[in-house]
């Protein structure tokens, strides 16, 4: 158990901060720690599986390679999964899992594979345990077996997370498409707010105005505690037969004295809010608090409800707004608040409106960007969507843009430097300039 092979999957586009969130939280690098396509592989021991897991905010899982081997056919599929001791990582009192991935594989039927897998794992437990096998259980299995297959190589893993790691165990109040968690924290990371590989945040204030259930906010709070992602929940490693019940408490009294000194640790009552959230409907911010409670940071953040258009700053210091905002664009002409009363997030999109429905998109997102050049001049403006053409509806000028996946969508995390609006007397009556570009010279 000193000497594994983890991999850690992650969404498109965060491989690079999980590879920096992994140095930062074990020290590893060269050979020990790799970026791949959709995640990072690393070298390491059980001890650090179990940090991984309590840690990453980034990592969707932390499996642990078990076998990998070239196939042709679901008989090659039996064979390498019944050379896996599976008897050294569960009982076959234990119920259990298979989940299979493929990517440009050569079988016909996944499923197939999938049984084959499971038999193999089966028929080993029925030789070595006096007949006895372990259940299936698709539902709450008490052991996650997993198998990538690609063109012609396939690798069989054991879940240590069991549920995905962007359940951090404190939501229970939530709007009706939420961030996740891992994609908050990606954000996170690619505004440079959060520096992973530093283990430490921006002292920069952070404001969401369209928190929604406060997934932002919460992260970036938990982050400027130094809490661990993981703090409130259970894995699937204390399930499996290596688990080390002494080592696990000491890894936790670790993270316990670290969320005094970690990412800058403020976990005092006293201490200046830095976070804030706003949502133009009052029911989300009751939401966001309440979960804010659950993730023991009630009192680093501070949540209001009010609309986008009109809130102020919420400090006198220039900060970081980072929010995700509505996709769609097709936002009613009864205006934002209307909107967002009446359905939520969701009741910004639209697949088949209605020919006489007002498109008020291009307004919304105009007047956003006028109420930030009138009351946020020093400010950076980080905003995640699927929209390529959000820099033109909000007539200014991105100084940064960063692709990132929101499960299957493509998205860009566009950076935009605020500036105060030109005044006509200054600009000598010429029209208003884009953020980052020179006014045109006057006649």
């Amino acid at each position: 158990m000193t000497s594994l092979t983890l991999f850690l999957p992650c969404a498109g586009g965060v491989e690079d901060f999980l590879a920096d969130e992994v140095h930062g939280l074990t020290g590893l690098a060269g050979d020990d720690l790799l970026t791949m396509r959709g995640g990072v592989r690393v070298r390491a021991g059980w001890a650090e599986a179990m940090r991984l897991n309590l840690h990453s905010r980034l990592a969707q899982r932390v499996l642990i390679e078990l076998a990998h081997g070239a196939y042709r056919d679901e008989h090659d599929l039996y064979a390498l999964a019944a050379g896996v001791a599976w008897e050294d990582w569960f009982t076959p009192r234990q119920t259990f899992r298979v989940d299979v991935t493929a990517q440009s594989s050569p079988l016909k039927s996944l499923n197939f594979a999938t049984l084959r897998i499971k038999d193999a794992v089966a028929d080993r437990f029925r030789e070595r345990a006096g007949g006895v096998r372990p259940s299936i259980d698709t539902h709450a299995p008490g052991v996650r077996v997993q198998a990538h297959l690609g063109p012609a190589e396939a690798t069989l893993y054991i879940d240590t997370s069991g549920e995905p790691l962007f359940k951090r165990g404190w939501r229970q109040d939530k709007g009706d498409a939420p961030l996740k968690e891992t994609l908050a924290a990606a954000m996170l990371a690619a505004s440079g707010w959060w520096q992973p590989a530093e283990r430490r945040v921006s002292d920069q204030p952070l404001y969401d105005p369209c928190c929604g259930s406060g997934t932002i906010v919460i992260e970036a709070a938990q982050l400027r505690l130094g809490l661990p992602a993981g703090g409130l929940r259970r894995f699937a490693f204390e399930r499996l037969k290596p688990f080390d019940a002494v080592q696990w408490n000491t890894i936790k009294k670790e993270a316990a004295r670290a969320d005094q000194t970690s990412a800058g640790g403020q976990n005092d009552s006293r201490t200046p809010v830095q976070v804030f959230g706003s949502d133009v409907a009052h029911r989300m911010v009751d939401f966001a608090q309440r979960n804010a409670e659950r993730a023991g940071v009630a009192h680093a953040v501070q949540l209001r409800g009010g609309d986008a258009l009109q809130r102020l700053p919420p400090t006198g210091l220039p900060g970081v707004l980072l929010m995700n905002p509505p996709y769609g664009e097709r936002i009613a002409a009864a205006g934002v608040a209307g909107v967002r009363a009446a359905g939520g997030r969701e009741a910004f999109q639209s697949s088949a409106p209605a020919a006489d429905e007002f498109n008020a998109g291009d307004e919304f997102f105009a007047r956003l960007a006028a109420h930030w050049k009138s009351h946020y001049a020093g400010w950076t403006a980080w905003l995640l969507t699927p929209d390529l053409k959000l820099p033109g509806r909000l007539r200014l000028k991105e100084s940064r843009r960063v692709p990132l996946w929101n499960g299957p969508i493509e998205c860009r995390l566009f950076r935009f430097d605020l500036t105060a609006r030109q005044s006509v007397d200054s600009a000598s009556k010429a029209p208003p300039a884009l953020d980052g570009q020179a006014p045109p010279a006057p006649d």
